[in-house]
């Protein structure tokens, strides 16, 4: 009957196909951002070696719930992007920095990061994800793009360098192991980076002759 009734109303059917692209999208989105969370999660465990541990709020709360949201978000921006962007959605370019902030709603989590650095590894993700997302969008001023470019790529070579430092010989520059890491975090990160890049993205419309996905030309209020 539902059907029926959505048949003879163009607009209806179209609008409820585009609610489940959506749905689908933020759906794929928060998994790959579990996947994302997770996989650093194990890397993180490798710094740490032995005295990793895992606990609910530690790990899920404070990791793997932001990859979730995180991963939606940047779903949901991607649609928004294929149908001519919205006033004020270039926003969730900042998605990010959930990574940076909720290690710091934790029980005294602020206060360790403060006195003791503590959690400067999420701030680090947080920057090279979002100046690195926009540095490869192709959007904005070039010099702008080319020093978040910039500062990204030492931020994600750094990281990626550190690996050889923090956990002492099992992870040395010689071993298996480190090297392993080492690449996982690097493709992590650059990864990260390229997902980033969605909500700064030129908007994606579809071509009236052809019904062509085109780039469509924005207007100069860089907030829509």
């Amino acid at each position: 009957m539902r059907a029926r009734k959505l048949a003879g109303r163009p607009e209806a059917v179209a609008e409820q196909m585009n609610s489940r692209r959506v749905v689908a999208a933020v759906a794929l989105g928060a998994l790959c951002g579990l996947a994302w969370a997770a996989s650093f999660r194990a890397v993180m465990s490798e710094f740490a070696g032995r005295g990793s541990t895992v606990s609910w709020l530690d790990t899920f709360a404070a990791i793997l719930l932001p990859g979730v949201i995180v991963g939606g978000l940047l779903g949901w921006a991607h649609t928004i992007r294929l149908t001519g962007g919205r006033r004020g959605w270039r926003w969730l370019g900042a998605a990010p920095a959930l990574f940076a902030i909720a290690p710091m709603l934790l029980p005294d989590g602020l206060m360790v990061f403060v006195t003791q650095g503590l959690g400067g590894g999420g701030v680090a993700v947080a920057l090279l994800a979002i100046g690195g997302g926009f540095a490869i969008s192709g959007r904005g001023r070039l010099w702008a793009r080319i020093a978040c470019g910039v500062i990204s790529s030492l931020l994600i070579v750094g990281v990626t360098l550190t690996t050889f430092d923090i956990a002492g010989a099992r992870l040395a520059v010689t071993e298996a192991r480190g090297v392993w890491v080492a690449l996982l975090t690097f493709s992590l990160l650059t990864l990260l980076a390229l997902a980033g890049s969605i909500p700064f993205r030129p908007v994606i419309e579809a071509h009236p002759a052809d019904d062509d996905r085109v780039a469509a030309p924005e207007p100069r209020d860089e907030t829509r």
